[in-house]
């Protein structure tokens, strides 16, 4: 096996959401070129997949969703071209002769298929993202060919067949579902209403206890975002237990069976002096891990952060452009993605059913009148306080997620991520860090960290726990939801990875024509 060398990133900039992208080729600014980069095809579209993450809107379930497809459809196309490898949707149907499983076919159809799902997604992005890489690939994105005896054909076909799929599997990522609003991408549908009315966030407002009507239960929250608009939550995702997954039997395969901690229990008060004692007593470092793995708005969000791992574990572990990296490439982000998007799954099924309250909320109606040490603001430290008036450690302009605390998105997809790389390199060991110079906090900018803080990760798991952990750090998750989270994500990435072998192995299509 290749010596594999320890990732390390120096930031001498502000910190940037989801600080592995520094180590990740740009689209622009950088030659396209496959072969010259040393990265496979699968490289460049994940990335080019995770840009469109960035300038979209969509919340981290509609993410995971929407790379898992873009892969889905990716392997779909690789499979026509391996000897034994079955697609999703076709099986074997779409199987090439020996003589044409050459890398240039491969390569072909997978950009096809990546480019057909990706302006599904994304079609923002069409012009100034996926456009420009078809054409440096030297595609042309206006071939829409369905003549399966082509590469381009195969690509074609196969991301239709995932795509047809996947528009009718319950997320309303085309916005006609009955009961949703029309025309609104991934809109409700099921009905959903908050218990308690909006907490009011924007400059000047108090807390007002007579909003909380069930302290057990979620509240959105109305604030000023970072473009000055007022926001007032929905619930993003409120459907998503109604989404077919990859390899879970159902969404709520994984469901607790007891459930966050309930008003009036000694459970619930006491996970709220906990999450107190860590706001009070943050440190730079845990300042840094709360923001590093926040990864908010126009940044990959939590399920994209993963891909940036395997874009580096493939570097690391020198894949390449040849027709053995792009097979290792396709297998890794196809387990991947998919084990990411069955996390949503399981995750958001546990957020709707329990519709649980979030710290914000519980903290400020549990010790409303107290005086309680805590962080307390930019550039505040630690300070005394009344309860009403605890803050995360988070931006302003986006103080907690929009949807239900328990359980913990950060912990499911960091686990069920970590898990899959582990069993994909055969070993738990990562031996990745990065560094944020001296006052490159995004939120206590020029004063956070005091000296160079240097986060290391020596074991994928280690990674994802730290990415448990840091919502708790940040004020967003009680520890319940961190840790029962962590342990669905790896029981969910096991089913994933069991599933993406049988494709792999072709075990799941049994009628699949002989290989010519």
């Amino acid at each position: 096996m290749s010596e594999r060398e320890p990732l390390r990133i120096t930031r001498r900039t502000a910190l940037k959401w989801g600080a592995l992208a520094a180590a990740t080729p740009a689209l622009s600014g950088l030659p396209l070129n496959v072969f010259a980069s040393g990265d496979s095809v699968v490289l460049l579209w994940n990335e080019a997949a995770l840009r469109g993450v960035r300038n979209s809107k969509l919340g981290p379930p509609m993410v995971a969703r929407a790379l898992a497809i873009v892969h889905t459809c990716i392997f779909d196309a690789w499979a026509a071209y391996d000897h034994q490898a079955v697609g999703t949707r076709l099986g074997g149907a779409l199987r090439r002769p020996r003589r044409e499983r050459t890398l240039a076919n491969m390569n072909t159809a997978i950009s096809f298929a990546a480019y057909r799902a990706a302006v599904d997604l994304f079609p923002g992005d069409r012009l100034s993202v996926f456009d420009p890489l078809m054409r440096r690939l030297a595609y042309e994105p206006a071939n829409t060919t369905d003549d399966d005896t082509t590469p381009a054909g195969v690509g074609n076909v196969a991301a239709r067949a995932v795509l047809d799929f996947r528009h009718r599997d319950g997320a309303n990522q085309l916005g006609d579902e009955p009961g949703g609003k029309p025309g609104v991408a991934y809109a409700d549908y099921t009905g959903y209403t908050s218990a308690n009315d909006p907490m009011d966030l924007r400059p000047g407002a108090k807390f007002d206890p007579a909003t909380v009507r069930d302290p057990n239960r979620w509240q959105p929250l109305r604030y000023v975002d970072a473009t000055g608009a007022v926001v007032t939550q929905p619930f993003v995702g409120a459907q998503w237990q109604h989404v077919t997954p990859f390899a879970l039997t159902n969404a709520a395969q994984l469901r607790s069976p007891t459930g966050p901690a309930r008003y009036d229990s000694p459970a619930y008060e006491s996970q709220a002096r906990a999450l107190l004692a860590i706001s009070a007593g943050l440190t730079d470092e845990q300042k840094m891990i709360a923001e590093y793995w926040a990864d908010g708005p126009h940044s990959e969000l939590p399920p994209g952060h993963w891909d940036l791992f395997a874009q580096y574990v493939s570097r690391r572990d020198h894949h390449g452009a040849n027709k053995t990296g792009v097979e290792a490439d396709v297998k890794l982000f196809f387990a991947l993605t998919n084990a990411v998007f069955d996390a949503s799954i399981c995750c958001w099924d546990n957020k709707r059913f329990f519709d649980s309250v979030r710290p914000i909320t519980a903290i400020r109606y549990l010790f409303r009148g107290q005086r309680v040490h805590a962080w307390g603001g930019p550039y505040q430290g630690n300070r005394l306080m009344d309860g009403a008036d605890w803050f995360p450690y988070q931006a302003s302009t986006f103080p907690t997620p929009p949807f239900p605390e328990y359980s913990s998105g950060h912990s499911t997809f960091s686990a069920a991520g970590a898990e899959i790389l582990r069993l994909f390199t055969e070993s738990d060991g990562f031996r990745a860090s990065v560094t944020f110079p001296a006052g490159s906090s995004k939120f206590e900018p020029g004063f956070v960290p005091a000296r160079d803080v240097t986060l290391r990760w020596e074991t994928f798991s280690e990674a994802a726990n730290q990415a448990g952990f840091s919502r708790r750090y940040g004020g967003i998750h009680f520890a319940q939801a961190d840790v029962e989270g962590r342990a669905a994500g790896r029981l969910v990435a096991k089913q994933a990875w069991a599933r993406a072998q049988r494709y792999i192995s072709g075990a799941e299509d049994d009628s699949r024509a002989p290989a010519a």
